[in-house]
């Protein structure tokens, strides 16, 4: 059983009690005894002792422990932000080495809190391909430039801000959480939260896998600060500290766009992860069974995860053969337990609003093509079942798919409309398509599949909306230098964007290094003043 205390300072402490995490399969076989176990020993019962079902423990925060860690990392910050580039750059170098020496043991911890194998390595392929050498030396070009302008030697530096707070979600706090890491590379000292429902990820890969690296570096104490709580308070004394300069959020749009109003109004950088809903589009000329296998990805997860496809649109003189093509492949994927290789489907927490979205759909016209019901762990029908079936919708005309919740919204459970528009000339028929692309209220990733390269450069080129933006290629998958997250609208709010948290998380300053002979005008301004004289 692992076992994380807070570490504020450089020191492990002990911290207010303990959360106990409790392996997803127990929760899975028998909910109720899983949780009885949870309880007793957060609570210290008498004769509860951890059995093989309890993967770890992570230690509790109280309000005197989170304010030490911001002064601890406030205080490290002044001698942190001055350590060279190149130290720092071979400090994310060492990190993504060891992580890769060490995935397999990441990847048994994600699994152990709920995420299904296949899912758990894809975010871990994100977490080494986005701290690669190439993201890496990358970041060093955009971290510090100089020129030679006018006999001045310029230089172009991004310095940190200073203290730097994360706040994962707990759907995938692990993978999310290593952002924060380039806020040490950009120089920062980082104050991280791990959530109490799934703590052990994000501990894992800061207490295990950083902070010895941060030592090995002479890092000062309080470079790096673990705690672990909930998340209101803590969010709300980071917001009103003057300790903290940027707040790095991962949430739901409506809270997230809160958050940055209120850190805007003390003075804080806040840096926005929301929702995501993003679109995926197939033209006539596409490689259909290739788009299809690239669709799949909507369903990682049970589409609990921002940044899958959550809406197709396809062109009508494919739809009926590519559909076929999704439903083969969504027929196939079945709930279970997270250790089975050959799971991709996790447990669905709203099951409300998928069958309130199937029900809008139905009445608007929509057609379920598969799915829509409620099944258990081994896949059979049940009232009170965890999982949801992958569902597939098919919508014809863009006017009534852009009336539906399904498409307008986010849906965080495994529910995917293909959207078929009416047939019109090829090219009226793409400017619809990508002013429906550009309209989505959110913006973080979009798709977009076709075997014609100017018309795919025509898409590149016209949509707007959205931080990534991917043509003939895997929708999730991750390409360095490419940041792997970030987005526009209800997606990262109004500075929004590809988001390079280690850039985000400075300030860009420029330095004149002059000759001695001070010259305040220009040479031409000079020159047509002598020659009025």
């Amino acid at each position: 059983m692992k076992s994380y205390s807070l570490y504020i300072g450089g020191e492990d402490v002990e911290g207010a009690g303990w959360t106990y995490a409790i392996r997803a399969s127990a929760l899975l076989r028998d909910a109720r005894a899983a949780f009885k176990l949870k309880r007793g020993l957060e609570l210290g019962r008498d004769g509860v002792e951890p059995n093989e079902d309890v993967v770890g423990r992570c230690a509790r925060s109280g309000p005197e422990d989170n304010e030490r860690a911001l002064r601890a990392a406030r205080e490290a910050s002044r001698t942190y932000g001055t350590f060279p580039l190149k130290v720092r750059s071979r400090i994310l170098r060492d990190f993504n080495r060891t992580l890769a020496e060490r995935t397999g043991e990441l990847i048994d911890i994600l699994v152990a809190e709920g995420h299904p194998r296949r899912l758990a390595q894809w975010e871990v392929s994100g977490m080494l391909r986005g701290t690669d050498e190439t993201t890496v030396s990358w970041y060093e070009t955009q971290l510090r430039q100089t020129f030679l302008a006018g006999g001045n030697r310029l230089d172009l530096v991004r310095k940190p801000d200073g203290v730097v707070c994360v706040n994962p979600p707990q759907n995938a706090s692990g993978s999310n959480g290593t952002l924060g890491v380039f806020a040490l590379l950009a120089g920062n000292a980082v104050v991280v939260k791990a959530p109490r429902t799934t703590p052990l990820s994000v501990m894992f890969v800061y207490r295990d896998v950083m902070a010895p690296i941060l030592d090995r570096y002479s890092a000062p104490p309080g470079t790096l600060n673990l705690i672990s709580g909930p998340t209101v308070p803590i969010l709300n004394s980071w917001i009103g500290s003057p300790l903290v300069d940027d707040i790095l959020f991962f949430g739901d749009s409506t809270v997230g766009l809160q958050v940055g109003q209120r850190c805007l109004a003390e003075g804080k950088k806040a840096i926005l992860e929301l929702a995501g809903n993003d679109g995926f589009v197939v033209w006539e000329d596409a490689d259909i069974e290739a788009a299809a296998r690239a669709l799949e990805e909507c369903f990682y997860g049970s589409s609990q995860i921002c940044m899958v496809p959550k809406y197709a649109i396809v062109h009508p003189a494919v739809a009926d053969a590519f559909i076929e093509l999704v439903l083969e492949r969504v027929r196939k994927l079945r709930p279970g337990y997270p250790e089975d290789p050959a799971v991709l489907l996790s447990p669905v927490l709203k099951v409300d609003r998928f069958f309130d979205f199937i029900a809008e759909a139905r009445t608007g016209g929509g057609e379920v093509l598969c799915g829509g019901g409620r099944v258990d762990v081994d896949g059979m029908p049940a009232a009170d079942g965890l999982f949801c079936e992958p569902t597939v919708l098919r919508i014809d005309g863009l006017d009534r798919a852009g009336a539906l919740s399904c498409v307008k919204e986010e849906t965080f459970f495994p529910l995917l409309p293909i959207i078929v528009p009416e047939s019109r000339p090829g090219d009226r028929l793409l400017r619809e398509v990508i002013d429906v692309v550009n309209a989505n209220g959110y913006g973080l990733r979009n798709s977009f599949w076709s075997g014609d390269d100017q018309i795919a450069r025509r898409f590149a080129e016209q949509v707007t909306n959205g931080g990534l933006l991917k043509i003939n290629d895997s929708h999730i998958g991750f390409v360095s230098p490419l940041s792997t997250h970030g987005g526009t609208g209800l997606t990262g709010g109004p500075y929004g964007e590809l988001n390079y948290v280690g850039l985000r998380t400075t300030h860009l300053q420029g330095i004149s290094w002059g000759d001695g002979d001070p010259r305040p005008l220009d040479a031409r301004v000079t020159a047509a003043g002598a020659a009025k004289e």
